[in-house]
């Protein structure tokens, strides 16, 4: 039931899962802290028949099936929808509408309808689609750990119902009241209170639940405190936990939404709900947002430039009059409007940042670290805390003895041995000054009772050794094959069989009769047949009624089954010695601590485990300081829970430790660090986990002992289980951001010179340059390849000595932008000058460009080409272009439509060459291309490659080109774009030396200024 279970017995929501109303009778008492019989009346129940059928149908009905609640999935229309819930895309979705409508109006006035007219919006409405159809996809994997809590749910119990068992009961039927017997290896269907003990012990493993690394013992005793956590309830067993050992007849507490699991499966509804979008996220949005209205803005001045050409006016008596509208015209310009939404827009951004996203998993899996949710790898840049579990994350989860303390040569002293080893291996380490060949009495006593009063046992699986059992005796048998056998003792086993020793004392000492560990003496024993032929318990001389003890048939077997006899079994005992056992850090654990802090990232040790033994592997590992006073810094759940001013406490510098944590301490400390600001990982493998994980900005479970809940509300999986591998995954997250911000940064600066040139084109007045579907192939293709190569950029080597940056960081600062701004000037000159230069210069830079015959005009003639039909003898020649001739016979004016495809092509390919270029300037934000060449990433170079290889394709494939509109360019052509597009590297050298002394004097400011 769990500390809050004053709401068991009623949905969360207030309603039985099955719709019905749910009775404000129900049970609210701590039945923990009621004997049986009190829980029994409170119930209204007896233990001898249970509930009568009608009594259970009838409360079927008040309190709903025992299941959990399935809350209804949006549907995939819901879902579609809101993947057209963001700026940059509903800016695409309407110049592609835009688009669509205008290539219809030209097919209706008589223009040629063909496939060049409908490339565009299709091209559009394509990387919409498969948008949306990614975006849904991920959605609906988005709730598959409520799912898997479902299956961990049992499926049928064995219950009494009017005075008779009833087995195979569905598990769904049961309700608040039902008396129910639990044995070995059962499921439990219900939070319930235990009535009776059927067996000795009844050991519920319940580890997934509170995060313990044992099967726990429970009792039919009452708990005296009535406000006490999941752990201290001994005389409760809840659902989805598992009976490991005896079997007990118990009363349910409690079913479906109002069980522990019922209350987790809220937590992470609730969670899920509250989910935010990724720092990179809410970055582009903001850009989106921004980019709306530099379109409008620039649209509005395009417009305003360009009025004059469809609507004039004359002026009578000072008023306008005879006012003159060119529809074509108009439209004209509208879809200049259009192409500078095309080019403002970077289409392939989307592509480019999963591709670079999808790179980054590969790097982190062969790291161990298996990501689930691709914008985590984005979020791990920007991770200023990692809220740790304890058990198997910061330690091996592998108990080991490190010190084994024995009577000394005389009975008043004691002799003590340092053990080695972290693992199960019994060859990893040894005990120092260990008598190996001469081991007396008291160490070969201390030798047979840990391999004898032990059910562990040791395999080597998967190039590990793992335990079977409790980990405590596991560590035991380890240390009885590390203290070896007495001198002249050979064991006649396999030498292959890793507990050779501890099978030659089991052997030597056969064992009889076990008295099994409870809680309340704190022991186990076993009674075995020693060498004379008389029963030992262990160290015992005189075992009473057991020294003849010799199975089940013996009178004093009935003391056996009742535990409250073993402690008079177990008196007069002699003492042997005793073994320091712990759960030890792993090693790598201290220099990832180290390198958490050298980055900025606070360490928050979060544990189910007692405060006393987390300090210490806290003080050990580095989270805390050796000699640090901690008062301030290590709280139980309770005690933080109980603070007035929380936030202050997380607030401090340095590592924190909260110890006895249930999962509501854990979501409480997530949602007031990301209330503060703070990016959070939490990690986590238990059930109970699964709410935090859900609400953290990184949600990291365990791959080995994670349970598959915990793993479905994740966003990232360790398949080590190790500490280390989140600071290395941190460290690629951090890689991968500054890559993706480099190709954002070199999108972005190549659209802004696409809007440049398209505004510059309007702005002279002279014919369009670039369609739009010319700057959907640069967007989309060439730019693809380089924007994505940029991912692989080597990491800088002092990534993970910089503090982490903040998620409202700008992601393009006020000197970045003007830098592109620069950039992007350059590149609208560029693309429009050799546009002109075409048309108006007959060689340049000492070029030829008048060998294929076209005719030269005036920059005058270009910039008024409207006003064409009115010039008087005006005459174009025939020019060449590849295998093609164009002749302006007939409409000499259509030289500046049809005519000007060589003068496109060399623009287009201008824009290319540019972007090509710029794709080096971006190999570093601040360093020359002379420290950090092109070849420290050969992947650019091969991009670089790959994208002039497809523009070559388009230009020299006639289809192609005719489909792009464009031609073949020639040698001297290719000439004049390369001496036209290679300054981009140049300007931005400059501009990047000015970055760099900007940077160093802010530094030297900032040094004095400390300094003072």
């Amino acid at each position: 039931m769990g500390k809050g279970g004053q709401d068991e017995g009623k949905r969360r929501d207030g309603s039985a899962s099955s719709g019905a109303e749910a009775d404000p009778a129900a049970p609210v008492f701590p039945a923990w802290a009621r004997t049986p019989s009190e829980c029994l009346a409170e119930l209204g129940v007896s233990a001898d028949r249970g509930l009568s059928s009608e009594e259970a149908a009838a409360r079927l009905q008040r309190y709903g099936p025992n299941e959990l609640e399935r809350h209804a999935a949006p549907s995939v229309w819901k879902l579609v929808l809101e993947q057209f819930d963001d700026t940059l895309v509903r800016i695409l979705l309407l110049a592609a509408v835009v688009s669509f409508v205008l290539a219809l109006y030209d097919g209706a006035e008589g223009g040629e309808v063909g496939a060049t007219a409908f490339v565009e919006p299709l091209v559009i409405f394509l990387i919409l689609i498969v948008n949306a159809v990614v975006g849904v996809w991920q959605e609906s994997n988005a709730e598959k750990a409520l799912e898997a809590l479902k299956e961990i749910q049992s499926e049928h119990a064995t219950v009494k119902r009017d005075g008779r068992w009833s087995h195979g009961l569905a598990a769904r039927d049961l309700v608040p009241g039902d008396i129910v017997e639990l044995r070995v290896g059962d499921k439990v269907p219900a939070d319930m209170r235990v009535l009776q003990l059927i067996s000795s012990t009844l050991r519920v493993e319940q580890g997934s639940l509170t995060g313990e690394t044992n099967s726990v013992n429970k009792t039919s005793h009452k708990i005296e405190m009535e406000d006490t956590d999941i752990q201290g309830k001994e005389c409760m067993v809840f659902a989805g936990t598992t009976v490991v050992n005896g079997s007990a007849v118990c009363v349910v507490t409690g079913t479906g939404m109002a069980t522990e699991i019922g209350k987790i499966h809220a937590q992470i509804q609730e969670a899920s709900q509250e989910e935010d979008d990724t720092p990179l996220k809410k970055k582009l949005n903001e850009f989106g947002e921004a980019l709306t209205a530099i379109i409008g803005v620039i649209c509005a001045l395009v417009w305003l430039i360009n009025v004059k050409y469809f609507l004039s006016w004359e002026y009578v008596d000072g008023w306008p009059s005879n006012f003159k509208f060119s529809f074509e015209k108009c439209t004209y310009y509208f879809e200049i409007a259009v192409a500078l939404a095309v080019a403002a827009i970077p289409e392939g951004l989307p592509a480019v940042i999963t591709t670079c996203l999808a790179l980054g998993t590969r790097k982190m899996a062969q790291k161990n670290a298996l990501v689930r949710k691709l914008p985590s790898v984005e979020t791990l840049g920007c991770t200023t805390v990692i809220c740790s579990d304890k058990t198997g994350t910061l330690t091996t989860n592998q108990m080991s003895a490190v010190k084994l303390v024995a009577i000394g040569r005389w009975p008043d002293t004691l002799r003590s041995f340092k053990v080695d080893g972290t693992t199960y291996d019994p060859t990893d380490g040894k005990i120092h000054d260990w008598p190996s060949l001469s081991m007396d009495e008291n160490l070969q006593m201390i030798a047979k009772i840990a391999a004898v009063c032990n059910d562990a046992s040791i395999a080597h699986s998967e190039h590990q050794y793992v335990a079977t059992g409790m980990p405590t005796e596991a560590a035991l048998k380890v240390l009885v094959e590390k203290m070896g056998l007495p001198g002249g003792y050979t064991p006649s086993l396999d030498s292959s069989d890793l507990l050779r020793c501890c099978q030659w004392w089991s052997n030597a000492a056969k064992r009889v009769a076990t008295l099994e560990f409870d809680r309340t003496r704190k022991s186990m024993g076993v009674i075995v047949k020693g060498d004379s032929g008389k029963n030992l318990l262990l160290v015992k001389e005189d075992l009473a009624e057991f020294a003849t003890y010799d199975g089940e048939e013996h009178a004093a077997h009935k003391y056996l089954l009742d535990p409250s006899y073993y402690s008079s079994i177990e008196s007069n005992m002699i003492f042997c010695g005793f073994v320091g056992l712990r759960d030890p850090p792993r090693e790598e654990v201290h220099k990832a601590i180290e390198d958490c802090r050298a980055a900025g990232i606070r360490v928050m040790v979060i544990t189910g485990d007692n405060k006393e033994t987390a300090e210490a592997i806290c003080r050990e590992i580095g989270v805390f300081s050796p000699d640090e006073d901690i008062s301030s810094k290590s709280f139980t759940g309770k005690e933080f829970m109980a603070l007035s001013d929380k936030k202050k406490l997380l607030r401090q510098l340095g590592g924190l430790l909260f110890s006895r944590a249930e999962p509501k301490h854990k979501q409480e400390i997530v949602r007031l660090l990301k209330e503060d600001g703070e990016v959070v990982a939490m990690t986590g493998d238990g059930v109970n986990d699964a709410p935090a994980l859900k609400l953290a900005d990184i949600g990291v479970a365990m791959g080995i002992t994670g349970t598959e809940v915990a793993k479905e509300a994740s966003d990232m999986v360790l398949a080590d289980d190790n500490f280390s591998t989140i600071v290395a995954a941190v460290g690629e997250g951090r890689s991968i951001y500054n890559n993706m911000k480099a190709f954002i940064r070199y999108m972005i600066s190549s659209n802004i010179g696409e809007v440049a040139s398209i505004f510059l084109t309007s702005a002279l007045g002279i014919p369009e340059g670039l369609i739009p579907v010319q700057l959907l192939w640069v967007n989309l293709v060439t730019d693809g390849p380089p924007a994505t190569a940029l991912g692989f950029n080597p990491p800088d080597k002092d990534i993970m000595k910089k503090p982490p940056r903040r998620s409202d960081d700008s992601l393009i600062t006020p000197w970045i932008l003007f830098r592109y701004m620069v950039i992007g000037l350059y590149v609208g000159i560029a693309t429009v000058g050799i546009f002109i230069i075409w048309y108006t210069h007959g060689s340049f830079l000492g070029i030829d460009l008048a060998s294929d015959g076209h005719t030269l005009v005036s920059y005058s003639q270009l910039s008024n080409w409207g006003q064409c039909s009115t010039w008087e003898g005006f005459k174009v020649s025939p020019f060449t272009a590849g295998a093609r001739t164009f002749s302006f016979d007939a409409n000499p004016c259509d030289y500046f439509q049809g005519g000007k495809i060589k003068a496109t092509t060399l623009s287009l390919s201008v824009l290319v060459a540019i972007e090509m270029f710029n794709s080096l300037n971006a190999l570093s934000e601040d360093g020359s291309l002379l420290s950090m060449p092109p070849w420290v990433n050969p992947w650019l170079l091969l991009a670089m490659s790959v994208s002039f290889g497809l523009h070559f394709l388009i230009l020299y494939v006639p289809f192609l080109a005719q489909v792009f509109g464009i031609v073949p360019l020639s040698l001297n052509e290719w000439l004049l774009v390369i001496a036209v597009a290679f300054p981009v590297v140049l300007i931005d050298e400059v501009l990047k030396f000015v970055g760099r002394c900007l940077t160093a004097r802010a530094r030297k400011q900032s040094g004095k200024r400390k300094a003072e």
